[in-house]
């Protein structure tokens, strides 16, 4: 049985002799097996060696017995020398040491530092946000590693450069968490960015992971394309009154056109003294059969997804008191108005009809005046004669 047991031993050996690595700094996959040489020591029994380790499994140097113990199902010395360790944990983390006399009587050590590692699955970029406005921080998204031994890196790139969080323009929020049972960590990282006004409207950001060893290749999660919006001046949100002034009579109709041009399209409410109505979203508010409670001050809020609102200019909307038969009180019109014409158009032809008479009579004074010397002088003649 013995024999049976070395020559499986020796199976599993050339089965890992890939694994085998002389160097001292080792780097080893969690969960993967792991060989490490005793360097001199001889190929067959009889040997004289001795393997030690001082690990997370350990509170100080931990000397392995070549007989085989409790700890062969964490690591166990092979027929050859070597030092057999199942499947890595991170608990294997730390220094093994072997010492090894050849038959010649020649001493020699062998030392590894051992690290594990886990390489997660792709970044992930969660909550990402499809639209962005410009001249104010927005989230662009929140980036996600998981599962990943070491804890590793985040990184975030706008259009394939890397992106440095600076406080102003760009702020990135880190958080690593690492799980209480397994050890592995969960990485995240938050970004947040102001976009420039003018600025490229359909922007590129992604994410990539790096893992806390050399020679690891980065991962990157897939990418994102949120539109960017520039907000709409105040003074483009107008509120146009009809009639103009906002002035009607008592059962007369007002209609509130609120104008707010933009992209994409907008939800609009409406606020009366401040206070918002109980009314669906409509860019036209109609005020039919105005009473005394409709009056006050009237403006339209214009609110664009995901962004605050916007509130128009307001407008006063005013009843015209009327008296008693129907005409204004405190102006001239109706039927006041038509009187007032009709009073001078009459004292108009009044007017002109006197001034013709005097100038008809005018005129016969005149020709009597010029008959009385012609007479005089007809007179004087009879006389002389």
């Amino acid at each position: 049985m013995a024999a049976g047991a070395a020559a499986g031993a020796w199976v599993l050996v050339l089965s890992l002799w890939g694994a085998v690595v002389g160097s001292q700094n080792i780097t080893a996959r969690i969960g993967e097996p792991l060989v490490l040489n005793c360097k001199g020591a001889p190929k067959k029994p009889p040997q004289q060696l001795e393997w030690k380790l001082n690990t997370g499994r350990t509170e100080a140097w931990k000397v392995l017995s070549t007989q085989g113990d409790s700890w062969d199902s964490v690591a166990r010395i092979l027929p050859n020398g070597s030092l057999l360790l199942p499947a890595v944990g991170i608990q294997d983390e730390g220094t093994f040491r072997c010492r090894a006399m050849s038959r010649k009587g020649k001493e020699t050590k062998s030392n590894y530092q051992v690290q594990v590692y886990k390489i997660p699955g792709k970044p992930e970029i969660v909550d990402p946000a499809s639209e962005l406005t410009a001249g104010i921080p927005n989230k662009v998204g929140t980036c996600v590693s998981e599962g990943g031994y070491p804890a590793g890196t985040l990184s975030w790139h706008l259009d394939g450069k890397p992106l440095i969080s600076d406080g102003k323009g760009v702020s990135v929020k880190e958080e690593t968490r690492r799980h209480p049972e397994t050890g592995l960590f969960t990485v995240q990282s938050e970004l947040m960015v102001t976009p420039a006004l003018g600025q490229a409207p359909r922007p590129t950001f992604s994410c990539s992971f790096s893992p806390g060893l050399p020679r690891r290749r980065a991962l990157h999660a897939a990418s994102i394309q949120p539109s960017v919006w520039e907000p709409v001046p105040l003074e483009k949100v107008q509120l146009v009154v009809e009639p103009e002034g906002g002035a009607v009579a008592p059962g007369g109709t007002v209609t509130l056109t609120c104008e707010a041009p933009a992209q994409p399209p907008l939800q609009i409410h409406w606020l009366k003294d401040g206070m918002p109505l109980p009314l669906p979203p409509s860019p036209v508010l109609l005020l039919p059969e105005v009473g005394p409670q409709d009056q006050g001050t009237y403006s339209c809020v214009a609110t664009y997804p995901a962004h605050g609102p916007q509130e128009s200019p307001a407008v006063s909307i005013s009843i015209i008191e009327t008296g008693e038969e129907g005409t204004t009180t405190g102006s001239v019109g109706g039927l006041g108005l038509g009187t007032l014409a009709l009073a001078l158009g009459i004292l108009g032809g009044l007017g002109t009809a006197a001034l013709l008479i005097g100038i008809i009579m005018w005129q016969r004074r005149k020709h009597r005046g010029e008959e009385r010397p012609q007479k005089t002088r007809r007179r004087r003649r009879s006389t002389q004669s």
